[in-house]
């Protein structure tokens, strides 16, 4: 079918009724947003991609800095943008009043008519980075400088399921012993601020590096019925052991928000046209659909789906550079 996940996202919430067809407000109700970055050198203009997810309902956008000619495009959209602090800036946020200047610069002068929805200080930090000791301060600044300017944007951080060990069955799942120190104080930050925390799921990576385990119709939400430990499919399962860690933390009632998730169409084992095409679709599907998780039954999941585009000046291993939605020319990939 020549259409793209975006398309199919239309046909599967016209046929669940979440639609919100309205002049002022986003297509669909704001669960499901799209991963824009942006390390291309054959992409569309910035407006024209912002144009593209006001053109096709998109309700979210997560961008990986702060980009002014991004945010310009979004003003009036309403549009929910979730923004990355740069990494190379979070260290000169630990003092307040850079952190300050920050907010002024890249939140408080646009907050009249851009929906900004979370700030992401970190991405996929471990604790042995260089940049850990400066996470939580830079979050506490930027969440302190955003309350004083009295705005609702909420400060998270972006983490990777390596930081979970045990995690099968998910019930079983804690913090690895490296990363409890780095994240205890971080979760208490989020608890504190009623802040959810952020977490980029790969199905597409879990089955690649252990295929004598996973079916692929698990990692694709394909399997029929459930299996031994009561799970359809494995991101259930991987969002699920992250919820586990909190609870044997201490913080059983904080949010998990999917920050990425995706499939690639080319470059590795499985990485085919058909298969992110399901992916997406069915993940897409089971976030609207209500039913959560096992272990957090009876709601939407929060998802932002990687990506916008296809990135052929993205670094690491080729199929780091096939996960888009839609091809560069703007045409759908499906």
């Amino acid at each position: 079918m020549s259409v793209s996940a975006i398309l199919l996202l239309v046909e599967i919430l016209s046929s669940i009724g979440v639609l919100e067809f309205t002049a002022a407000a986003p297509l669909v109700a704001p669960i499901v947003g799209i991963c824009y970055g942006i390390n291309g050198n054959n992409l569309p203009s910035k407006q024209e991609v912002v144009d593209m997810f006001k053109s096709r309902g998109i309700p979210r956008m997560r961008i990986y800095s702060p980009d002014e000619e991004i945010i310009q495009a979004l003003r009036g959209s309403r549009i929910e943008l979730v923004m990355d602090v740069a990494g190379d800036t979070i260290q000169s946020l630990t003092d307040p009043n850079v952190a300050a200047d920050w907010v002024h610069r890249y939140i408080t002068s646009y907050s009249q008519d851009v929906n900004f929805k979370y700030i992401v200080v970190g991405n996929e930090v471990h604790p042995n980075y260089d940049l850990a000791p400066y996470i939580l301060p830079a979050m506490t600044n930027i969440q302190n400088a955003i309350s004083s300017a009295n705005l609702v944007t909420k400060v998270s951080t972006a983490i990777d399921t390596t930081l979970v060990t045990n995690s099968y069955p998910p019930n079983n799942s804690v913090f690895t012993a490296d990363a409890s120190p780095y994240i205890g104080p971080i979760i208490n930050f989020l608890v504190k601020n009623e802040a959810p925390l952020l977490a980029n799921l790969y199905p597409y990576f879990a089955y690649v590096n252990n295929q004598k385990d996973i079916d692929l119709h698990y990692a694709l939400f394909t399997q029929q019925g459930t299996n031994d430990i009561g799970y359809q499919n494995l991101f259930d399962a991987m969002l699920d052991s992250i919820y586990a860690a909190l609870e044997k933390i201490g913080a059983p009632n904080l949010e998990v928000v999917v920050s990425e998730s995706g499939w690639p169409s080319a470059g590795g084992d499985g990485a085919l046209v058909d298969n992110a095409h399901v992916y997406y679709f069915r993940l897409i599907k089971h976030a609207y659909s209500g039913s959560g998780t096992p272990k957090r039954p009876g709601r939407p999941i929060q998802t932002f789906l990687f990506a916008m585009f296809d990135e052929n000046q993205k670094p690491g291993a080729e199929v780091e550079r096939h996960f888009g939605i839609f091809n560069p020319d703007k045409s759908p990939k499906y």
